[in-house]
């Protein structure tokens, strides 16, 4: 089977959106913060395994304790997630953080302060 299936981006889709759901609204830990959203989500093709990318918008800190809430609640996450969505197998889940959503801010930010001095140099040029 590829690995990029119709039907695997189609299952990779709704568990996702239903993590999403899970995660936001269903799970009342405390170390899980409140903008922690799940980016990506990869199932194998025989729907034993599935990873969860998530990101969280806070600091290193935030970052672990989400993770371990929801390593923590990982067998009521499953639960949910088989009662919701209709598969053969529910996947057993592996929460890995994504980076990538708060490597593009900084990547912006330095972007942004580069041509703020490209501008000043040219307008200091510009003057004299």
């Amino acid at each position: 089977m590829r690995k990029n299936s119709i039907k695997n981006t189609r299952i990779n889709g709704e568990v996702r959106k239903e993590l999403s759901i899970i995660i936001s609204s269903k799970i009342k830990d405390p170390r899980i913060h409140p903008m922690t959203s799940v980016v990506d989500v990869e199932v194998t093709p025989d729907l034993k395994f599935c990873k969860a990318y998530i990101s969280v918008l806070g600091d290193e800190k935030a970052q672990e304790e989400t993770l371990e809430g929801l390593r923590s609640a990982v067998g009521y996450i499953r639960k949910e997630l088989a009662r919701t969505v209709n598969l053969r197998n529910t996947p057993e889940l592996t929460f890995i953080m994504d980076q990538s959503i708060e490597y593009g801010v900084t990547m912006s930010h330095k972007i942004d302060e580069l041509t703020a001095g490209l501008r000043e140099e040219e307008d200091t040029d510009g003057e004299e």
